[in-house]
């Protein structure tokens, strides 16, 4: 073998050792990166559950202390009690916002700021902050689920998921409300 084919296969030999070592830069570097993504992927679907879950806990504090005020439906538990578990409710819910903050996209974080004010009204309504009619409060309670229902929307966007939880497939829901008794439905009950 001459000198020419010698250098040659040197030549062969360094280049295939460069573009392996090239390639499995380029293949460890993309898993890093896949690593890192779905590691903040996994927070931020983490922070969207527990922000919507501190949201819709404070709603039914909300509710039970709105009801009980109102006389709709009576609470074993004290007034102060309940409105100091709704300010628990409502400082864990900041703290939820702020992983938002954090770890949301623009989207993400604009349905938050969104979800928060009308989650605000509710809590003003129940505590009596604000004053307002059955009517008014129903209307608070569904702009919250409305709110909630744009915030998933936002969070399936931003963490890739597909399809949409509102739409021609899922219209929009109303409340659940029980149906007004009968006078004679409530007679029978008290007889019973």
């Amino acid at each position: 073998m001459g000198d020419s084919e010698q250098w040659v296969t040197i030549a062969a030999v360094l280049l295939g050792a460069l573009t392996t070592h090239l390639t499995t830069y380029a293949m460890e570097r993309q898993r890093k990166r896949h690593d890192l993504v779905t590691r903040w992927d996994s927070k931020k679907l983490d922070a969207y559950e527990g922000y919507v879950d501190r949201v819709r806990a404070g709603v039914f504090l909300a509710v039970q202390l709105y009801e009980h005020r109102e006389g709709i439906r009576p609470s074993e538990k004290g007034e102060p009690e309940m409105v100091e578990e709704m300010a628990d409710a409502a400082r864990l819910r900041g703290r939820a916002f702020e992983r938002i903050m954090l770890l949301g996209g623009d989207d993400v974080v604009e349905a938050a700021h969104d979800l928060n004010a009308v989650a605000l009204e509710v809590d003003w309504q129940a505590g009596g902050k604000v004053v307002g009619t059955l009517e008014e409060w129903r209307r608070r309670n569904r702009a919250v689920f409305r709110a909630i229902n744009n915030f998933h929307e936002a969070a399936r966007v931003d963490l890739g998921v597909d399809g949409r939880v509102t739409g021609e497939k899922h219209p929009e829901r109303d409340l659940l409300l029980p149906s007004a008794r009968q006078e004679g439905e409530e007679r029978s009950r008290t007889e019973s």
